[in-house]
């Protein structure tokens, strides 16, 4: 990524503890990815998917935040 962490809306948004939220739309609709990175400004993909209400889905959140603690935990 040229930007890195630095990447800002309406592109990408930072969700707090180290997790960002990628926001790509497409001929399938609006997708989002959460996303985070590691030492040596590797992005590491923890979940995608297509939204189908305006609201992220807090399940989807909850296994991204899961993800990342994996992640972080090695």
């Amino acid at each position: 990524m040229e930007f890195g962490p630095h990447l800002r809306m309406p592109h990408s948004r930072a969700m707090g503890g180290g997790l960002f939220e990628l926001r790509p739309r497409g001929r399938e609709g609006i997708g989002r990815v959460f996303y985070c990175f590691v030492i040596g400004q590797r992005v590491v993909i923890l979940h995608a998917f297509v939204k189908k209400t305006q609201e992220t889905p807090e399940q989807e959140l909850k296994i991204a935040r899961k993800r990342l603690k994996e992640v972080q935990n090695g």
